[in-house]
């Protein structure tokens, strides 16, 4: 195969170059922003030889070339000049794109994770903190006026005054704009002299028209919406500046255009963009009342399963700034929280299989401190009679605490170690209805488990049948059957229920998806490590048989970089089953918002085949399923 004339092919039936707006690759295919998608010609694409696959955008439009992704990549790369990116990076939608509804919500659910998702660590422990302090100071511990006191409250006022600069620099991140630019460009809203002059008696102009006197303090959104400004701007110079003068040009003329413009309209919109979902989210509360944290409580496993809680973050943020409480998102999900913890070790109680019990007991402790995907991906939304115990648990505990009115006081999930973020000044009473609401949904979702749960029947055998069943041929000999460990613990999942269609279709080839209850990756059969990307999230082992076995730690896991992953093994070397391969820190990358559902596919499934797969929970180096080649499989079907 020409993989240059492949290449060429490929950038033909996409539209041209010009088409193209940004290329990056992961461990099987191409991933191309696109300006137009409609003009990518899929029935050319998938008779160019290489090509494996082809899934049609928004937001990026994937050409699957399996083990030759490399090749392709390099190919494309001297095609497309400085439109490549580095394979691990984020690609911005495609300029002049035809916007769809689906394109648009993509992209906006795509840029709010990316840029609040990197903050909450530090919304959430300056909140933490403030809420410490401030029970020091109701027991009587301490003085309010204390010196040492005053220096300690000085640490999350500054966090929160300065939330514009944390935005700032994360919207230009992901909008690849100068940070330091973008830092200097809000830093002026905060800054204390234009402070000084906006609210000084009868304002104050700029080229006759008032400068609108608002708080940038604590706000989000006139920093979003200088950045993107910026944004548009600093492309426009970038362009058109000859080159020598670029570095100070381009940041002058930054300046002198966005922060006028800021100053004058995007920061009071933007500001008054807050403003209209903090009275959203305070109207919701106030006319359906309780029921409103009820509803939202009992349907977070659902929203959370498919990421839409993403959404509630900007809007709580911002009503957390504006009225230092909030009242809907965080008592629901203090609600969903326990009622997921308590169904999970209900679950780990009464189960007589110990890979669930042991899932479930894992799951169920991490749930009750506010880490909810292991029990919802591991136990969950696998088991109906418990979900629907995590629905009443939640709706019970949401009920109560919406009927007692809790509000919380910092934006971070809430659980056993963060349940000083209920602590309200002048209200003993709020912290002790939050923890009634815990205790009842908790208990409401334990009892509903413990009462309706039931062992399904194993779905694999023991490792010693499936040995027997791939037949007298030693594993790993060309020609013979090789038997497939599990890569990792957690519970075993169709591929046609991964989110990711270029599995889920099965274009890639035969396989099977993992939920994983741990981070430690090991070796499913023996073989040569073949391939192993710098972002460590995708690893291919060829057997001796010749079967191209892939593991793909979680869901777009290549735009981390690398960060989150140890690999124990480099590409070339020899592996045995069991041996561990990579180790992930799970707990921060559902923290960042990706899913980890990891397929493990066969990429060369014409020549072999999967048979015997085990179903439900499933320990690291237990029996996974069996690998035949199929000309085996033929002879004594």
């Amino acid at each position: 195969m020409d993989v240059n004339g492949s290449a060429k092919a490929v950038l033909d039936a996409l539209g041209g170059a010009q088409n193209v707006s940004a290329l990056q690759h992961c461990s099987t295919r191409l991933r191309f922003a696109l300006a137009d998608d409609t003009k990518v010609d899929a029935k050319t694409l998938k008779d160019i030889p290489g090509v494996v696959g082809v899934v049609v955008g928004p937001p990026q439009t994937q050409v699957v070339v399996g083990s030759k992704v490399i090749d392709f990549y390099n190919a494309l790369s001297k095609l497309l000049g400085d439109r490549t990116g580095d394979g691990n990076g984020e690609t911005g939608p495609a300029t002049g794109a035809p916007w769809t509804w689906k394109r648009a919500g993509g992209t906006v659910m795509d840029f709010v994770v990316s840029v609040f998702t990197p903050v909450i660590p530090a919304i959430a422990g300056a909140g933490v903190l403030k809420s410490l302090l401030l029970l020091l100071t109701t027991v009587k511990w301490v003085s309010a006026t204390n010196p040492t006191y005053l220096l300690f409250a000085a640490i999350p006022t500054a966090v929160f005054t300065f939330l514009p600069l944390f935005v700032a620099y994360t919207s230009a991140r992901k909008l690849n704009v100068n940070r330091p630019v973008a830092l200097g460009t809000v830093g002026v809203l905060l800054h204390p002299g234009f402070t000084e002059l906006i609210t000084r008696d009868g304002g104050i102009s700029m080229f006759g028209i008032p400068v609108t006197n608002v708080p940038y303090n604590a706000q989000v959104f006139p920093a979003i919406l200088a950045v993107l400004f910026l944004a548009v701007v600093e492309r426009f110079f970038n362009k058109y500046t000859p080159g020598p003068i670029r570095v100070f040009f381009v940041p002058m003329m930054c300046f002198l255009i966005v922060v006028p413009v800021t100053m004058l309209a995007l920061g009071p919109l933007g500001y008054g963009m807050g403003t209209q979902l903090t009275s959203a989210m305070l109207w919701m509360h106030s006319t359906l009342g309780w029921v409103a944290v009820a509803l939202l409580a009992s349907l977070l496993p659902f929203v959370i399963s498919v990421g839409m809680h993403k959404a509630f973050i900007p809007p709580t943020i911002n009503t957390m700034n504006a009225t230092g409480s909030e009242m809907l998102y965080n008592p629901a999900s203090l609600a969903h929280n326990m009622s997921e913890a308590g169904a999970t070790l209900a679950v780990a109680l009464r189960t007589k299989k110990q890979a669930l019990r042991a899932t479930s007991l894992s799951a169920g402790v991490s749930a009750l401190f506010g880490i909810t995907e292991p029990a919802l991906y591991g136990v969950t939304l696998q088991n109906k009679r418990t979900l629907m115990a995590v629905v009443a648990g939640a709706f019970s505990g949401g009920a109560y605490v919406g009927i007692t009115h809790v509000s919380s006081h910092a934006v971070v999930g809430p659980g056993l170690a963060s349940m000083s973020m209920f602590v309200s000044p002048g209200d003993s009473s709020n912290i002790i209805n939050a923890v009634v609401g815990l205790l009842v949904a908790f208990g409401v979702s334990f009892v509903i488990s413990a009462l309706t749960w039931k062992d399904s029947t194993p779905a694999a055998a023991s490792q010693e049948s499936r040995q027997a069943d791939a037949g007298s041929v030693p594993a790993g000999t060309p020609g013979g059957s090789e038997l497939l460990i599990t890569p990792v613990s957690g519970v075993v999942v169709p591929l046609s229920e991964v989110g990711d269609q270029v599995f889920s279709s099965g274009v890639l080839g035969e396989g099977v998806a993992i939920e994983p209850a741990s981070g430690r990756f090991v070796a499913p059969v023996d073989g040569t490590v073949t391939s192993l990307l710098p972002s460590k999230h995708a690893i291919g082992i060829t057997t001796a048989s010749g079967a191209e076995v892939l593991i793909h730690i979680g869901m777009d896991t290549v735009k981390l970089a690398g960060e989150h992953f140890t690999a124990h093994v480099a590409q070339g070397d020899t592996v045995t089953a069991g041996q561990p391969v990579v180790d992930v820190d799970i707990e921060a990358v559902r923290a960042a918002g990706y899913s980890l559902t990891t397929p493990l596919v066969v990429l060369n499934s014409a020549e072999h085949a999967l048979s015997d797969i085990a179903a439900g929970p499933v320990e690291a180096d237990a029996p996974l399923a069996t690998l035949r080649k199929k000309e085996l499989s033929d002879a004594t079907a």
